[in-house]
Order: C-alpha cells, then sequence, then structure tokens
C-alpha cells in the first residue's frame, strides 16, 4: 500500500468500519490455485465487495514542530521524534530513499492483536518502492481483528499488476512467529519475493515481473486502506523489526530514515530508534484515545512506558 500523507491540522482521517476479511477456509482451494499461477485475489465477506482499493500518490509530510519534544525511546537511548524524517496516515517504521534499490530483507515476530469492539487492521512488511511513487512490491503479514476474532495470514502484493493482497494460504501464520523476507531483482524485469516462517518451518517463494524505479526499500508497520480509506489500527502492541540488508548490505538507518503514524494530531504508531549494534528496531503501538500515553509522548526519556520486548 503506498504511502499516505498526513492532513492538515484538524482534518480527519476517514475510516471504515466494513470487514474485507471473512473466514479463510472455504477460499483455501481457490487461493492456492490462484496463487501458484501468480494471479491477484482477495478474500471477502459477504458484507463487503471490495478489498484494497487503489490509492492516488502522495508524498509523506515531514515531522510536524508541534510534535517536536515527543520522545519514544530507542535501545540507543532517547530519541526525539522530531529526529524523525516523515509521518503519515498509514505507515511507520523505517524507509530509505534517495538512492536506487534491488534487494531488501528482513525479520520480524509477528505481534498478537489485542480485541477491538469494531474491525481493525495492521500489515507488516518488506518492499521497494511505494514511499514517493505509485508502483510497490512487498510481501509481509497480516495481523487484523475481524468480526469478533483475531486473523493472521501471510501475502505479497505487486503494484500496479496485483492491487490487492494476495494471500499465502500455504502458511499457517501465529503471533510469535519469526519471520524472514526478502525481495531481490533477478534481471530481465523478473523479481524473487520469499518468505519462511522460521519458527513453523515454512517457506514460500514466488518469480514475478515487476517494471518499478526502485526508489526507496521500507520495513513498515501498516494501517491498510480498506476500499480505498485507511483502516482502523489494530492494537499490535510492539512489533519488534530487525532489517537485513538492502543492495546486499547492511542498511545502516538513522533516525531521520524513520516515520511514524499520525492522525488528528493523536501519535498511533511509533518506532524506536535503530539499534547501534542490530540495526533493529521495535515499533509501539500508542492507544489513541489514552491520556497516558499521549501524554507520555510528551515527556522525554519516558517513552514507551517499561514492558518485556525482545531485543531487536
Amino acid at each position: 500500500m503506498v504511502k499516505k500523507a498526513l492532513r492538515s491540522q484538524g482534518e480527519t482521517a476517514p475510516r471504515t468500519r466494513a470487514s474485507v476479511r471473512g473466514a479463510l477456509g472455504t477460499a483455501a482451494c481457490a487461493a492456492a490455485a490462484l496463487g501458484a499461477a501468480g494471479l491477484a485475489f482477495a478474500v471477502t465477506s459477504p458484507q463487503s465487495p471490495s478489498a484494497r482499493a487503489h490509492a492516488p500518490h502522495v508524498i509523506a509530510a515531514r515531522v510536524q514542530p508541534v510534535l517536536e519534544n515527543a520522545s519514544p525511546r530507542g535501545t540507543d537511548g532517547a530519541l526525539s521524534v522530531s529526529d524523525l524524517g516523515w509521518a503519515t496516515l498509514n505507515w511507520s517504521g523505517y524507509a530509505l530513499t534517495g538512492g536506487h534499490y534491488w534487494d531488501i530483507s528482513g525479520n520480524w515476530v509477528v505481534p498478537a492483536v489485542s480485541p477491538s469492539r469494531a474491525n481493525s487492521y495492521s500489515s507488516t512488511w518488506i518492499g521497494i518502492d511505494g514511499f514517493s511513487n505509485d508502483d510497490l512490491i512487498q510481501i509481509g503479514t497480516e495481523q487484523n481483528y475481524v468480526d469478533g476474532r483475531p486473523q493472521y495470514f501471510a501475502w505479497w502484493e505487486i503494484r500496479p499488476a496485483h492491487p490487492t493482497e494476495v494471500i499465502i494460504p500455504s502458511m499457517d501464520i501465529a503471533p510469535g512467529d519469526a519471520m524472514e523476507a526478502q525481495i531481490r531483482r533477478d534481471g530481465h524485469g523478473r523479481w524473487t519475493l520469499a518468505l519462511d516462517d522460521l519458527t513453523e518451518d515454512e517457506q514460500f517463494i514466488i518469480t514475478q515481473p515487476y517494471a518499478g524505479p526502485g526508489a526507496s526499500a521500507e520495513w513498515i508497520q501498516e494501517a491498510p486502506e480498506i476500499r480505498g480509506r485507511v483502516s482502523t489500527l489494530a492494537d499490535y502492541g510492539t512489533l519488534t523489526f530487525v532489517p537485513g540488508t538492502v543492495n546486499g548490505r547492511p542498511p545502516r538507518l538513522t533516525p531521520s530514515d524513520g516515520g511514524y503514524m499520525m492522525d488528528d494530531n493523536l501519535i498511533l504508531s511509533v518506532p524506536s530508534g535503530p539499534n547501534p549494534v542490530t540495526g533493529g528496531f521495535e515499533v509501539f503501538y500508542v492507544a489513541p484515545s489514552s491520556p497516558r500515553e499521549q501524554t507520555l509522548l510528551d515527556a522525554p526519556g519516558v517513552w514507551p512506558p517499561s514492558a518485556p520486548r525482545l531485543e531487536p
């Protein structure tokens, strides 16, 4: 999903309560055949005729001055939100720009989503392009809470050829699974997408045509678009993300490569600073209606609240 810029102060982002993922069991057989053939498809509930619509290209807004004193604490010490390079309605994490990218890898631990009154969604992925253009090749996992129960599955997507998620029915994704993903250009317009569930010893690999410019490389936690609108972000708690390589080398991320998710001047999802040794980082869900958490964002050196976390 391409990145959507922040709206002007006071403007409300559209939200949807529609469920776009029904029970996966009935569709799994058809999904297997379609996925093997490299065809895009979406599993929908009877109440939802559409999954994700193609979003118009927008460029992320720079960090707003009103948030300069907000301070998530990374593994390398206190980090001010003003040190992060961008903010959007639907992405949080890290992105490299200003180069040409043809190979990216990364690891993450699938987070467990908390129950929500209305349907809520979250996607975790690596990708190339999409930061400042409409092309995008990506692979990852989804963690939703839909129709009163959690949903976890793996998927890949290529824009504009496959503008909806292609679910990977052969992988049984669960919270706590350690994932390893890679996207690389093979030459002659062909790209390979690979995803391994290291916990369950399950692998997926597919080769597809892709003609994007390779203008950015990303490790992202997203509030996906549902029927053309940014969805309500699922409470995923804490996500551990370890970028592997980009173009065969460590990405050497800096705070200015990072960005957070924000709506109506409320931070919804924010990354820590990158670990100076591993390059890993964490992304934290921020309860939008929690005065305590939003207040903590204004208190340097005390964010995130103390909680057991995996080392990124």
